[in-house]
């Protein structure tokens, strides 16, 4: 009787020190497979980041020996002075969201993409004065059969982009439905409103520039979002978008400047 209580002993001990050691490889695996990183979030002095710091934004060099852009999860993981950040951008094919994200990750940052069915993941690391911050950035594709990406890529994100085309009024009024699934998945991110190609826009009658505005202010109370009008081609508005972003996160006193009038890049809030 005693041999047999040992061996139930033995056994019970075993199977417990084999589940700890499948459930710790099983999150190790969810982890490297969605990219997932808990987030662990640094009090910013107002010293160390101050108004001028947002400015002063130094990238790390893309190819040198501080690009940490294309690290494994584990390397993240085991960075703990580096703060990730998630933000999804969300919005209809064809509407610039790609060119956005390039010309504010930059081309050689984009081809290390990582790239699923209706999703891009790319990161964008950056120093502030000395703390590291990595900008995750979860792009979901515009068709339809991309709105199943829509929970996984807003889970935990802390800012969504909502991104329409200035020149199309159908992409704008379909922001509705990206917000709506959006919100379902993720009711705390900080919303941003954002027309692109501000280029091609502007070359529209003033008249129609007037109607777009309208709508998109409107839409933009709605979603208690921040409106911006950018261009990718000519770099209007995108690094401010992010900045804006941090100082929003962090409380710093970096503040954008509101503008509404009809034909510069409209922002309000």
């Amino acid at each position: 009787m005693t041999k047999l209580c040992r061996k139930i002993v033995q056994v019970n001990i075993k199977w417990k020190i084999f589940k700890e050691f499948f459930h710790f490889i099983w999150d190790r695996i969810i982890d490297c497979s969605t990219g997932r990183k808990p987030v662990r979030y640094r009090r910013l002095s107002r010293r160390t980041l101050s108004t001028p710091a947002m400015e002063e934004v130094e990238e790390y060099g893309v190819g040198g020996e501080n690009d940490h852009s294309n690290a494994s999860c584990s390397e993240y993981d085991s960075d703990s002075d580096l703060v990730t950040l998630k933000i999804s951008i969300l919005g209809d094919c064809q509407i610039g969201k790609t060119s956005f994200v390039i010309k504010y990750v930059g081309d050689e940052q984009e081809k290390r993409c990582l790239e699923m069915k209706g999703l891009n993941l790319v990161d964008k690391i950056l120093v502030v004065r000395g703390a590291r911050i990595a900008f995750r950035i979860w792009d979901v594709g515009g068709d339809h059969s991309s709105f199943d990406q829509i929970p996984i890529a807003c889970k935990d994100a802390v800012a969504i982009l909502f991104m329409f085309d200035l020149t199309s009024r159908s992409t704008l009024n379909n922001v509705i439905s990206w917000y709506s699934e959006a919100r379902k998945w993720n009711q705390n991110a900080i919303p941003i409103l954002i027309g692109t190609k501000f280029d091609d826009f502007v070359q529209l009658p003033p008249d129609i520039q007037w109607s777009v505005v309208t709508q998109a202010r409107a839409y933009a109370k709605a979603m208690k979002a921040t409106l911006f009008f950018s261009s990718a081609t000519h770099n209007i508005n995108v690094n401010k978008i992010f900045k804006f972003i941090m100082a929003k996160l962090f409380n710093l006193p970096w503040t954008v400047k509101r503008n509404l009038t009809i034909g510069e890049p409209i922002i309000d809030f």
